[in-house]
């Protein structure tokens, strides 16, 4: 879901080790990903940054690599396995049938129409998309701010123009497709051809991305740096890839996908009025849902720019599949599946899913909003009353409102939200609910990672901090 980022676009973090960002996510793999959010709650510090992920060495001193995902081998695995799981998903609940039961699957798999895979007229729309929206980032007006601090000591500047882009691009979809002679129902028509096209686009730029890694003066992630061509393709060898004022992977983060992710949900309404002669209460709960969670990231835009997405992590092709493939179309399957197999939920069940949403939102911005304005300035009115504990790094650690109930209280709000979006479906099929079940394994393993690194950077303060918050996810619980 969107980082506060979020990244958790990252289909691939319940594979990793505890090595890389404590946020998505995203989603934003991070793109992959949709939790976006940098934990914990932390303020001053302004160190350079670095990786998580330090090499290891033999008894002679020499550094070996540090892998994950099972090393070059794993790495290639997952890069074949995740366009599987977008197939799949397609496959297993459509108009041609869902998956109910066990023994439902292989026939519901075997009448799934999977042709065409390709269709140029989808690539040239992704394509174009993608370029828009390279177009909107250099060129739509707004703030230019620093990021954090990197290794060399310089700061990049990142234009701050995503929440205009996403208006223009909505408003572009919805008034301009008809205006060309398309109706914004021709995305559910080549859906399938579309998601084909984004995983051959973020192949295409993942390519781009690591052959510029070998320009002169690029810097590097210090977890690409394996040797190993294979896995530093995967987990991304330059740090910042940029094109004049492109930034490729702070660009790719809110933009073309999870901008994407929306204009589909709109399309995936219009097909089910123009098969229905109405929006169910069902697809609004989901649709406004995504739409708010995506306008969030996009106005908060900003956050992102501490996540380990932006400042640790390299651009390759997991976040690049993450951003342009795995958000949008694994992120719009419950609009996709209400298309056809609507479950004509009752209004107050209905009603009941949107608040357990609402609720979600509230915990997930609250959570976020109070930890970048802390972080910020910790004198600001709105948060000087909160407590917090000194570290020996000179960074503060919150232990009293939000964050003081729960370490990742914020996973948790992003998490109601994505259980209120399946539940939408009713009992469709198990199919809708692969969201908040994949979620929920990415964040547990999230946590873990952030505990990992969090143990490494601050010492016995983490442990102090620990003490002070023992929950992490649900106070008093868990």
């Amino acid at each position: 879901m969107p980082t506060s980022t979020a990244s958790t676009k990252d289909p691939t973090h319940m594979l990793r080790t505890h090595t890389l960002r404590p946020t998505r996510a995203s989603p934003r793999l991070a793109g992959l990903k949709p939790a976006r959010s940098q934990s914990p709650s932390r303020a001053g510090g302004s160190t350079p940054a670095t990786s998580s992920a330090k090499p290891a060495r033999k008894a002679g001193g020499k550094p070996q690599p540090e892998y994950e995902f099972g090393g070059p081998a794993g790495a290639a695995g997952v890069m074949l396995l995740l366009p599987l799981v977008i197939g799949f998903l397609y496959a297993g609940c459509g108009k041609h049938g869902c998956i109910r039961l066990p023994e439902d699957a292989l026939d519901v798999l075997a009448a799934a129409p999977l042709a065409p895979l390709w269709d140029w007229t989808a690539a040239a729309v992704v394509a174009g998309w993608t370029a828009l929206h390279f177009l909107l980032y250099v060129a739509l007006p707004g703030p230019r701010v620093e990021g954090v601090v990197l290794a060399d000591g310089s700061r990049l500047k990142y234009p701050m123009n995503g929440h205009l882009a996403f208006w223009l691009s909505l408003a572009g979809f919805w008034h301009g497709l008809p205006l060309l002679g398309c109706k914004q129902s021709w995305v559910y028509d080549a859906y399938l051809p579309l998601a084909t096209a984004a995983c051959a686009l973020s192949v295409a730029l993942s390519v781009w991305s690591h052959a510029l890694s070998y320009l002169p003066n690029t810097p590097l992630a210090e977890g690409g740096q394996t040797g190993n061509p294979v896995y530093d393709f995967f987990i991304g060898r330059p740090l910042n890839p940029r094109i004049g004022s492109l930034d490729l992977k702070a660009c790719c983060e809110l933009r073309p996908g999870l901008v994407g992710w929306a204009v589909l949900n709109l399309g995936l309404a219009a097909k089910q009025h123009e098969q229905q002669g109405e929006v169910s209460w069902s697809m609004v709960a989901v649709v406004g849902g995504q739409l708010l969670y995506v306008w969030d990231a996009l106005y908060n835009e900003q956050a992102i720019l501490t996540t380990m997405d932006i400042t640790t992590d390299g651009f390759g092709f997991m976040l690049a599949f993450g951003d342009l493939a795995w958000v949008p179309f694994t992120y719009s399957l419950q609009a996709r599946i209400l298309v056809d197999h609507d479950p004509r939920l009752p209004a107050p069940a209905v009603a009941a899913i949107a608040a357990l949403g609402a609720l979600g939102y509230v915990v997930f911005r609250g959570a976020n909003s109070q930890k970048d304005a802390f972080r910020r300035d910790p004198s600001d009115p709105a948060v000087s009353h909160l407590q917090w504990m000194q570290t020996k790094r000179g960074t503060k650690l919150l232990v009293s409102g939000w964050w003081g109930a729960a370490r990742k209280i914020n996973y948790t709000g992003d998490w109601l939200m994505g259980l209120s979006w399946s539940l939408a479906c009713g009992a469709a099929s198990p199919v809708a609910y692969f969201y908040p079940v994949y979620f929920a394994v990415l964040l547990v393993h999230r946590a873990l990672r952030d505990d990992h690194f969090c143990a490494t950077k601050y010492g016995a303060d983490w442990e102090a901090y620990k003490r002070r918050v023992p929950f992490v996810f649900v106070p008093g619980i868990l």
